[in-house]
């Protein structure tokens, strides 16, 4: 599925979450391990069995909490809802409700880097023609949210889907076809085509 995890810490505390740890369990645990960190968060960023299927090994092996969307059907022990803020030792975390993809993504921002799961890839979006997904709030979530953050900010997308495994919203801006100037109506007649 080519997913990427995301391992966000703070070495001077030993403190720790990761985003969206469904494979490969212990070798995201090692990675934390070999920097001194203990994960105290998973962050989900939706519901697909391909960003959550690891969370009964993760848990288990972790003891950390699966942090999900209020929305989500994953089995959690924290809601988050937009705006929300989780503190990782000094590392301050952000969510963002960027449904359309799916009713409960969310994006994470921490330290200037932004957390995309399957909102946002590098030069391309989520896809909306699964159940739950809405061109509607892709829009929403991509031109009123995402495209209003600074420049700088850096994107990490939930997969390789790209031509790079990471950008800028800079670069999105300038490079994403899916990103030009276009209206809802354009855009949901744009998302629908094959």
């Amino acid at each position: 599925m080519q997913n990427y995890a995301y391992l966000i810490g703070d070495e001077k505390t030993g403190i720790a979450a990761v985003i969206d740890p469904a494979w490969d369990v212990d070798k995201i645990i090692e990675v934390a391990k070999k920097k001194g960190l203990r994960i105290i968060y998973a962050i989900h960023t939706h519901h697909h069995p391909d960003h959550v299927c690891g969370n009964d090994e993760f848990a288990e092996k972790t003891g950390a909490k699966i942090v999900a969307h209020e929305l989500s059907s994953v089995e959690k022990q924290l809601a988050v809802k937009d705006g929300d803020a989780l503190s990782v030792g000094s590392v301050g975390i952000r969510i963002i409700h960027t449904p359309g993809h799916s009713p409960d993504h969310i994006c994470v921002l921490a330290n200037g880097k932004l957390m995309t799961g399957d909102a946002l890839f590098v030069g391309e979006c989520g896809r909306v023609d699964l159940p739950g997904g809405s061109a509607q709030q892709l829009y929403d979530s991509l031109f009123n949210k995402l495209m209003k953050l600074p420049d700088d900010i850096e994107v990490y997308p939930g997969h390789n889907y790209g031509a790079r495994p990471h950008s800028t919203i800079a670069y999105e801006k300038a490079n994403n076809y899916v990103l030009k100037p276009r209206s809802l109506k354009e855009f949901v007649q744009f998302m629908g085509e094959p």
